[in-house]
């Protein structure tokens, strides 16, 4: 662009008071070996915008439903408050009928991993740890967090295991930063958690998310330090850590095409919370 041309991202700015500096640097560092975020992933101040306004459903769905977990209910019930909220603020549960999934959300309980379906069958009991995976379509833009949830008075195994896999992902976040790698992300979540004596799930990871569900970068909960895409400010992906109490090896229900459940039967715990990298640091965008 001409340095004096409107800038590429909407602003109304000119390009050399916009993102000119940006760019040149992004040049360079690609030219150095880095992997660089194309425009498609730095997101527009209007999409921005989009996207903290499907947040703000996203969260207070969770919010919504952080009270009313208990014995006794189904993971249908949950999916039911999920796709009702979410339907009345104006938004759409975007699991619902992606790649077929049925469901508005994920409940993901014990040894599940995650990507558990909602059932009438599936009642949870006491001392239960469930994860809930919502992800929100408002006007087109799209959101995602999941939160642990501890069913009456679980073991005090369980409980540290929710514990760790928190701290886990603030670890993770505590490196998001302009300039910085993706796999920063990942090697301090890998670091903290075996350091525990817990293993990580490296079959899933992170994503970019935005305009679409899932975009670019894959966020590996299990990265070396100085790999994977630069991170630049407008860049918008969530952070997810799986943490198993046994070994890391996943696998998926064969019969339904979704669950995936730990190898060994262990434990598993996940929270996720979206992202958008700033100026100076990250904001939480939805959580």
């Amino acid at each position: 662009m001409n340095r004096n041309d409107k800038c590429w991202c909407g602003s109304g700015l000119k390009y050399k008071k916009c993102h000119m500096e940006q760019d040149e640097k992004l040049r360079e560092l690609q030219l150095a070996g880095n992997i660089v975020p194309n425009r498609f992933i730095i997101k527009t101040p209007k999409e921005i915008e989009g996207i903290k306004a499907s947040a703000v459903v996203n969260t207070g769905v969770l919010d919504f439903i952080s009270d009313k977990i208990k014995a006794g209910m189904s993971t249908e019930d949950i999916d039911n408050m999920v796709h009702d909220y979410t339907v009345e603020h104006g938004a759409i549960p975007a699991p619902l009928n992606y790649e077929g999934f049925p469901k508005s959300c994920c409940t993901s309980i014990n040894n599940e991993v995650c990507h558990g379906i909602p059932s009438k069958k599936a009642i949870l009991k006491e001392g239960d740890i469930i994860n809930i995976d919502v992800s929100t379509i408002k006007d087109g833009y799209f959101s995602d967090a999941s939160r642990m949830f501890i069913v009456g008075e679980a073991s005090e195994e369980a409980k540290k295991l929710v514990e760790v896999t928190k701290e886990c992902l603030e670890k993770g976040m505590e490196q998001v930063k302009p300039w910085g790698h993706i796999g920063d992300i990942g090697a301090a979540i890998y670091e903290y958690a075996t350091s525990k004596g817990y293993s990580v799930v490296t079959m899933f990871g992170g994503h970019g998310i935005g305009n679409e569900f899932h975009e670019e970068p894959f966020v590996s909960h299990a990265a070396r330090k100085g790999t994977g895409m630069v991170m630049v400010p407008g860049m918008v992906f969530t952070i997810e850590p799986m943490i198993n109490i046994g070994k890391p090896q996943v696998y998926v229900d064969k019969q339904n095409g979704w669950t995936s459940y730990t190898k060994d039967g262990s434990l598993s715990a996940q929270w996720e919370h979206q992202l958008l990298v700033t100026e100076d640091g990250y904001e939480i965008i939805s959580y």
